[in-house]
């Protein structure tokens, strides 16, 4: 009788924790009675929040769902616009749970599963969208405009799994690589020649610089020549009148005088050889030169 007691007792606790569920914060839970939702009166999918739950031990299989808001943060995509020209579009989605009936039979409650699917019918908004507008409209001023029709759109199509859209964001937008090395390698191509212009323009006005200046050296170079040709004929003519002066004063000094300055010029450098005349002229004033 003991041992029967014990086995109530302990199928009493078994079927208590049986019967008991906790639902989190952050989560909602729904309940599978023999693999079926379990509904309200209204045929609506009873959802459990945060707290402590009872449910029918064994029968009923508890399913918990992240009511949270969850990012979808996905690989950029390409896109078409309506150029039919290719951009790489890096966007991200804000959604979470607001039908978890749906959820549950749409989704399989599976956030991976869940999110392939919202992340197709987030392309087709926004491929819908970039396939009717240009590069120029998509950069410079209609990006908001594309992000709220493309939030719309997914809102809508995403209904039908239980899950709410809350904002739909273009982060980035780039043109594909092989596009954006034709465009750099032009863009290179242009800035070379601009450099290579200023270049030829800044050699045409060097040289423009360097013939003027060179024209002023020539100029100043002249004028100094002829300057200083002048200002040797004064010399010399104020030379030739103080010889002429000094000539008249005494010729005979004077000549004396000019002797010895050839005498000092002729006979400077041992070394000199001079083949003359004891009779010529040039000998003059030594030819009465005693010796000592």
């Amino acid at each position: 009788m003991k041992n029967f007691s014990v086995v109530l007792l302990l199928a009493a606790v078994v079927m208590s924790f049986s019967s008991v569920f906790v639902v989190t914060e952050g989560q909602r839970a729904i309940v599978l009675l023999f693999s079926k939702v379990q509904k309200d009166s209204n045929d609506d999918a009873v959802v459990y929040g945060p707290g402590l739950h009872l449910k029918i031990p064994f029968f009923s299989q508890v399913r918990r769902l992240d009511a949270r808001i969850q990012t979808l943060d996905g690989a950029p995509d390409r896109f078409v616009t309506s150029e039919k020209k290719d951009l790489i579009v890096d966007s991200f989605v804000k959604w979470r749970v607001n039908d978890f009936s749906s959820f549950y039979l749409r989704a399989r409650g599976d956030k991976a599963y869940a999110e392939t699917l919202l992340k197709q019918k987030v392309n087709n908004g926004l491929r819908t969208n970039f396939g009717s507008r240009t590069i120029r409209e998509i950069v410079s001023g209609e990006r908001s405009e594309l992000m709220a029709e493309a939030l719309v759109q997914a809102s809508e199509s995403a209904q039908e799994l239980g899950i709410e859209v809350l904002d739909v964001r273009v982060k980035q937008i780039n043109l594909p690589n092989e596009v954006s090395n034709s465009i750099y390698q032009r863009m290179r191509a242009e800035r070379t020649a601009v450099a290579k212009e200023h270049r030829s323009e800044g050699q045409e006005k060097a040289e423009t610089i360097r013939a003027e200046v060179d024209r002023r050296v020539t100029v100043m170079l002249a004028d100094a020549e002829r300057n200083a040709r002048g200002v040797r004929g004064e010399g010399d003519a104020t030379a030739a009148k103080i010889y002429a002066d000094a000539y008249n004063k005494d010729p005979e000094f004077f000549s004396f005088v000019r002797s010895l300055e050839a005498y000092k010029n002729t006979f400077k450098d041992k070394n000199d050889v001079m083949v003359l005349s004891p009779k010529s002229d040039f000998f003059n004033y030594m030819k009465g030169a005693n010796p000592q």
